[in-house]
């Protein structure tokens, strides 16, 4: 493979049977969108590859595609966390690009225009977003699964402005690489899921990809681990094929071994406690587990706002969720919420803006389902790792 560096974002690698132009760009910036858009034009490709997946394609191109979202569904089919990461993820892209002045993923958007207008096909290059937090999900403990989530929606919460200087920083980098580098310094073991993999990826999609001259459109972050696995590629090196990277593995036994264990052991520690200690403590203790489940889960549905009788609900059933290893408050929380506050068309339009600001999780009635979620889940849970010891501590 010859490796021409035509610019700092653009290079040209000449293989023996095709020619790929590889674009570097940062999602917001205003530059990367007319540089892309004058290469395509000026080199006249035979295929255009770009880092977009098949879902987020239609998310940036189908306006009404949270409308179609039946959010008590999502909910009940256990995507309430997923569905969360993603709308965290964009609304970090969208704050990026409020403050640069551009739409985030504007230049990939632009190279598909380009190219359909010019009657050059068009190839979606990326993994599924859903894929590679599933797949970081799956290989995370359960500390690391939280941290997970706290950086995403830490990272959509954020009020902090981009310096000039960052701003420069931002046309080397693009805003998804960069916050999956954050998440990958706190969570060292999903690295390798949420940076490596998508390189491998996007590099073999490019290089199977139809077509004997191709502009390839991609965030900077990317550039090298591409060009990396395209030169493996055309060396003949063994690398990860694209089924192997899509495959979900199943969730550690150790995790679902837990889940259960938990309910067993607080069952058995209150049961313990009546054979032990006699009648009196052993009915004070339950009570105990009741007064401490409900205490947390009311104080955290109440932190989210959550419609009063939504309130009750969770609060009154929390311990008894807390038993269930498949069912949580939480799902009962978010689908409650849709129900008593039904989402309207404008929750639906402004999803987008008003995920960008704590307030806007709580106006957005979408979010808000959500938000109750994910707080009526995590009260739930505190409430069980606050009362666990003291129940042992009864016996």
């Amino acid at each position: 493979m010859q490796l021409i560096n035509i610019s700092d974002t653009v290079h040209k690698l000449i293989l023996n049977d095709q020619e790929i132009i590889l674009i570097g760009t940062a999602h917001v910036s205003q530059n990367s969108v007319e540089e892309v858009k004058n290469i395509i034009e000026t080199e006249s490709p035979d295929r255009v590859c770009i880092e977009l997946d098949d879902g987020r394609m239609k998310s940036k191109t189908e306006k009404k595609s949270y409308e179609n979202m039946d959010i008590r569904k999502v909910i009940k089919e256990g995507k309430g966390f997923f569905l969360l990461a993603n709308t965290a993820l964009a609304s970090f892209q969208r704050r990026m690009g409020a403050q640069t002045g551009t739409k985030p993923g504007e230049e990939i958007l632009g190279a598909a225009e380009v190219a359909k207008n010019a009657g050059i096909p068009v190839s979606l290059c990326d993994r599924d977003i859903q894929t590679t937090f599933k797949r970081a999900w799956a290989k995370s403990s359960l500390w690391n699964k939280c941290k997970l989530l706290a950086t995403l929606i830490s990272a959509a919460f954020s009020n902090e402005e981009i310096t000039a200087e960052e701003l420069e920083q931002l046309k080397s980098q693009d805003t998804l690489q960069t916050l999956m580098q954050e998440m990958a310094k706190e969570l060292p073991m999903v690295k390798e899921v949420l940076i490596d993999e998508r390189d491998q990826y996007l590099g073999r999609s490019i290089f199977e990809a139809p077509g004997k001259k191709k502009v390839a459109v991609i965030g900077a972050g990317h550039t090298q681990g591409v060009i990396s696995t395209i030169e493996s590629l055309s060396e003949g090196k063994q690398t990860p094929t694209l089924d192997s990277l899509t495959i979900v593995p199943k969730g550690k036994p150790i995790g679902k071994i837990f889940s259960y264990l938990v309910p067993m052991l607080i069952v058995l520690l209150i049961v313990l406690s009546f054979i032990s200690s006699g009648w009196d403590q052993g009915l004070k203790t339950f009570l105990y587990w009741i007064a401490v489940n409900c205490s947390c889960t009311f104080l955290m549905t109440l932190v989210s706002l959550a419609h009063p009788l939504n309130i009750l609900a969770c609060t009154i059933t929390a311990p008894f969720f807390a038993l269930n290893p498949v069912l949580g408050v939480g799902m009962l929380g978010g689908i409650a919420e849709a129900t008593f506050r039904k989402p309207k068309v404008k929750d639906f339009e402004g999803i987008n803006d008003d995920a960008m600001t704590l307030k806007g999780w709580y106006k957005n009635r979408i979010l808000h389902a959500l938000l109750v979620f994910l707080l009526s889940s995590v009260g739930s849970a505190f409430g069980t790792l606050v009362a666990f010891p003291v129940l042992l501590s009864h016996i």
